[in-house]
């Protein structure tokens, strides 16, 4: 890559796609233009464009479970009529905002009070996978704009440090609990809700007054009934809405709760804005495609098994961890969507990555000098919504340096010339050559834009979305379901019996003597 940024002063301009305000410079990358001419060519023979049309259409992609994947149609703006299986959707999805407006109004305004005539000033979500890392990863994403809105917590883990932590300082009386399942029936999030109306009951001295402080996000009205919240308070979402790609549905309440429904309604713009570049772009300047195509060349042509995502922005610190669901449950696939073993290729790298700078005093030694081969996603704002002193000017060049780094490497003379002007012995120059050469040569994308705000958050999401959707397509893979994640959940219920009652006859002897040993019986 040296040497062709020598050899074309003007690869930048050539290896760049710019949305309004994001940038995506992507010329950090090991390619030629013949060599996205041919990725290119790939992405058509694998049929993208007639896929991505029957996305966008309604046509049930999800094949495995015989559903649309329709999450692009809980941004498109009112008014706009979408017929999936002779439903007008988009009336439902007005319908299902509106209720979404006045309820987010009413607490943040003070109207909607608790069983003592308080105001809310904390709520609880609770969920797991979906319903938790998408609308948490937002809400610290848009801090800084959650003005006069209440405190948003997040509950998931099975754990109960998690819910006491969570709950220590609150108030039941000014509490609010959002419990976010599609069935209302997943274990990590019921067993949650369960404990949390205990909590709230204990503290409140009566059932009744859960109906102000429980509600539900969910499509199984029968189940939230039982469970004692009033359905006029349950949000719903419909079977089109995957989990990882529910944050733009009624999953997203906590975040209208935190930023305001104005400011959600923003989010959703930003990702329509991505929608439609994705839909009317050609392949060739097209930026979930340019991405996606990228990651494929260094997966499957260089066996890249992962790729790191690097934001220089500390409001994105969960969004790493939201891309890791959404791109490993959606392509962590080894059956194709005609139910053949994939074979020849692999599919769904992994996905980590920790905020810069951060990230440079831990993981980036191997990035640079390492023997693995890893690609890495920068992003970076052009403005700071906490804008401190020199802070952003810093934080921006070491996040420019790193790429430049990455790419460029250090031969051994520049080594050599680096350590004499710092003033080294010859003989400890020697001694210390060979480990001061970087190879260099290691690709990355840097994505640049204004200022994180709710509309550019929305891009970035939709970007990913998308890139992830094209890679599916390429791979002849299914997005869109996950069922890998089935049997553990089938094999917690009776191993949660063994650990009450004791061994199962059917358990393997590893399993059934740890089983023994967390019972306190050694075998």
């Amino acid at each position: 890559m040296r040497s062709m940024f020598e050899a074309d002063p003007g690869r930048a301009q050539s290896f760049s796609l710019l949305l309004d305000d994001l940038l995506l410079d992507y010329s950090k990358n090991r390619i030629t233009t013949r060599t996205m001419e041919l990725l290119v060519d790939l992405a058509r023979e694998r049929g993208v464009e007639p896929m991505r049309e029957a996305m966008f259409g309604g046509t049930h992609v999800n094949n495995t479970e015989n559903r649309a994947a329709l999450h692009t149609a809980l941004r498109r703006p009112p008014g706009e009529a979408l017929l999936v299986d002779g439903t007008d959707i988009m009336r439902e999805v007005a319908a299902e905002r509106e209720h979404m407006r006045a309820f987010s109004e009413a607490v943040r305004g003070g109207t909607w009070r608790g069983f003592t005539g308080q105001p809310i000033t904390d709520v609880v979500n609770i969920g797991i996978g979906g319903s938790d890392l998408g609308p948490a990863m937002v809400c610290e994403a848009l801090a800084s704009y959650a003005d006069q809105g209440p405190r948003i917590h997040f509950v998931s883990n099975l754990d109960g440090a998690h819910f006491a932590r969570a709950t220590a300082s609150l108030d039941a009386r000014t509490t609010l609990f959002v419990v976010a399942s599609k069935t209302f029936t997943t274990l990590e999030t019921m067993t949650n809700a369960r404990t949390a109306r205990q909590w709230f009951v204990q503290r409140a001295g009566d059932e009744s007054a859960i109906t102000r402080h429980f509600v539900a996000l969910s499509t199984n009205t029968e189940a939230v009934a039982a469970f004692g919240i009033d359905t006029a308070n349950m949000f719903r979402f419909w079977d089109w809405v995957g989990g990882r790609y529910s944050l733009w549905s009624a999953i997203g309440l906590p975040i209208a709760l935190a930023i305001g429904m104005n400011r959600f309604e923003s989010l959703l713009a930003g990702a329509h804005r991505m929608d439609r570049h994705f839909r009317e772009a050609p392949l060739h300047a097209n930026m979930p495609v340019i991405l996606a195509l990228l990651g494929v060349w260094y997966h499957n042509f260089f066996d890249a098994c992962s790729y790191a995502v690097v934001p220089y922005d500390q409001c994105l610190a969960r969004f790493p961890a939201f891309l890791q669901q959404l791109d490993m449950e959606s392509n962590g696939k080894s059956v194709d969507r005609d139910g053949d073993r994939v074979t020849g290729y692999s599919t769904g790298p992994v996905v980590w990555g920790e905020p810069g700078c951060n990230s440079q005093h831990s993981f980036f030694q191997l990035l640079h000098q390492g023997t693995r081969f890893i690609p890495v996603d920068f992003l970076l704002a052009a403005d700071s919504n906490y804008p401190l002193g020199d802070h952003h000017r810093l934080l921006a060049a070491s996040c420019l340096a790193q790429s430049r780094a990455l790419m460029m490497g250090r031969t051994l003379e520049e080594a050599r010339a680096a350590m004499q002007s710092d003033g080294l012995d010859d003989a400890i120059i020697e001694a210390r050559l060979p480990h001061c050469v970087f190879e260099g040569n290691r690709p990355s994308n840097t994505l640049a834009y204004r200022r994180l705000d709710p509309f550019t958050l929305g891009m970035l999401i939709a970007l990913y979305e998308h890139k992830v959707f094209v890679q599916s397509v390429i791979w002849n893979t299914n997005a869109f379901d996950q069922f890998g994640v089935e049997l553990g959940k089938r094999l917690t219920g009776p191993l949660a019996k063994a650990l009450d009652e004791g061994d199962a006859p059917s358990m393997d002897s590893s399993t059934a003597n740890l089983v023994r040993h967390l019972r306190g019986r050694p075998g």
